[in-house]
Order: structure tokens, then C-alpha cells, then sequence
């Protein structure tokens, strides 16, 4: 399997690489900027390509079997920029994805962006720009999963979760334990589905196993 990361040069993006890599999954990281090839392909990157999420990603997209899109801006940005990236520049690949004839666009999007209105106000702007981009992945015609964690964190692994199709309380994830998900879900059969993910008391495999 050929796997493009979006977004392969931030914190879950990075961790992710290793993931695929150990599952025979051959990755091309997508960066902005190619001085971080190095480190990507040391990282285990099969192929570094400079694309900008703003702007033609086609060439990245290119013989790819699926995108696993980790880009954003950050809860913290300011909403011009969230709209940038995490609306648009998702919404962009996804068309350009189809365009190009891949099969599958794995988002990582977030808790709350299905109710912006739940979250606390400074952060509205994020859930709902993930909630736009989720809406239009569903309705692309993709073959897709949305990956909705809680909070990340810079915390070890733990290599349990919490998963459901939709989880009522808040809580937080390490982003190893995300990139660990994403790596098992774009191995799975989770086609067409989208669910929540916290830290919790289950193995990875197995929740994901039981959705």
C-alpha cells in the first residue's frame, strides 16, 4: 500500500511515519518545505515531496492508494489561518484526491467539530472548520474514516483508548497513541466510518475491532 501524510512534518504526522513503515506501508510525506527531508526519510519516509496544502498538491497525490490527512493549524491559531488550512486546504485534497484517483482519505479531525457550539468559544472557530472539512470528505464520494481524537498531548503512549462513534465526555490522547490508530485504521476495513478516540482501558486493536 502507497500512503501519502499531509501534514508529515508535524507532531502526529512525524510519529506516524514509523507506524506505517513497520506495517509494510510504503509512505510519501508531504512538506512544505524540503529541508526537512532528512529527518523525514530517516524517519522511515519512502519519499519526501513539497506541496503546499493551499496550492496544486496533484503530483503528491499521484499513484498514492490513500492520504492520511494530519495538517493543521493548531487550536491556538487565529481563525484566518485555521480556515486556511484546516478548511480549505483539507477540502482542496480531498477534491484533488479524487481527481487524482485515490481510494481512500483517512481525516484527523477532532472532537467537538460535529458541535462546535460545545466547545469553549476561543476554540469554536477550530471544531468548526474541522466539521466543514468532515462534511465535505462525506459527501466526496471517497471511500473515507474520520479520526475525531480529544486533546492531544505530549504524554508516553499508553496503547489503550476509548472509542466510539461519538463519546460524551472530553478527555485527552497521546499523540503516539493517535498515530498508532491512524496506522491501524488505514490497515482496517473502517471505510465509511468515524469515531472518537480518548485515552481509555482498551488495547488499540481491540476497540477499533469492536466498532
Amino acid at each position: 500500500m502507497k500512503v501519502l501524510i499531509a501534514g508529515a512534518n508535524g507532531k502526529t504526522g512525524r510519529r506516524l511515519i514509523p507506524h506505517l513503515v513497520a506495517d509494510n506501508i510504503q509512505v510519501r510525506a508531504m512538506v512544505r518545505d524540503l529541508s526537512q527531508k532528512t529527518d523525514l526519510e530517516t524517519l522511515g519516509a519512502h519519499e519526501v515531496v513539497e506541496a503546499d496544502l493551499e496550492g496544486d498538491c496533484s503530483q503528491a497525490l499521484e499513484g498514492q492508494d490513500a492520504v492520511i490527512f494530519t495538517a493543521g493549524s493548531g487550536p491556538h491559531t487565529g481563525p484566518e489561518k485555521t480556515i486556511d488550512v484546516d478548511q480549505n486546504g483539507a477540502i482542496s485534497l480531498i477534491d484533488q484526491a479524487k481527481a487524482q484517483g485515490v481510494g481512500r482519505f483517512i481525516m484527523v479531525s477532532s472532537m467537538r467539530a460535529d458541535d462546535p457550539e460545545s466547545g469553549p468559544e476561543k476554540l469554536r472557530h477550530y471544531f468548526a472548520a474541522k466539521g466543514k472539512a468532515d462534511d465535505h470528505l462525506r459527501a466526496s464520494g471517497l471511500d473515507y474514516t474520520i479520526v475525531r481524537p480529544g486533546r492531544l498531548t505530549e504524554e508516553p503512549p499508553l496503547e489503550k483508548v476509548k472509542v466510539a462513534e461519538k463519546l460524551k465526555d472530553f478527555g485527552d490522547i497521546s499523540r503516539e497513541d493517535v498515530a498508532n490508530v491512524l496506522s491501524e485504521t488505514a490497515r482496517s476495513e473502517l471505510e465509511n466510518r468515524e469515531f472518537d478516540v480518548i485515552a481509555g482501558p482498551t488495547p488499540i486493536r481491540e476497540a477499533l475491532d469492536a466498532l
